[in-house]
């Protein structure tokens, strides 16, 4: 059966104590584009879903006792979100900083040809963001970083 939202196969859900907030900051800092939000008789979220790219995020808040913010758990992570740029990286940073993330690595060129960097949004998740910058093959990666890689495209 054909998907009517036309999501992306795979996307991931975040989780916060304040969704709401968290859907205009991941707007004002990242540039996710709202796409669906479900909101309860009392104005509670109970569903949404954004936009970045060709993927989806999915963004709810502590619902159940197998969902919590980092916010909730001393600010741990057991995954962090990696989001592809076509171009911008560096401004893209700025952005996110100026929305007031912690930008845990600042913008470097990585030995598989990416430029990346890493933040920390307000409720402590963790996001990285690349963008491809130089093509590299696997023998250079392997040379550069001193890795045995398997698998390189």
């Amino acid at each position: 059966m054909e998907d009517p939202f036309r999501r992306a196969a795979l996307g991931a859900a975040v989780f916060y104590r304040e969704p709401l907030g968290a859907l205009d900051w991941l707007e004002q800092a990242f540039g996710f584009t709202r796409t669906m939000v479900i909101t309860d008789d009392r104005g509670k979220l109970a569903h949404a879903e954004m936009r970045f790219g060709d993927s989806y995020l999915m963004v709810g808040s502590e619902w159940a006792d197998f969902t919590a913010s980092p916010a909730s758990v001393n600010g741990k992570n057991t995954q962090s979100i990696h989001v592809h740029l076509q171009e911008g990286l560096d401004a893209h940073c700025e952005r996110a900083r100026a929305a007031g993330a912690v930008i845990i690595c600042e913008p470097e060129d990585q030995f598989y040809g990416d430029r990346a960097y890493t933040a920390r949004d307000p409720e402590g998740h963790v996001w990285t963001f690349g963008q491809t910058v130089r093509k590299v093959s696997r023998e250079e990666a392997e040379q550069a970083s001193g890795l045995k890689i398997e698998g390189w495209a």
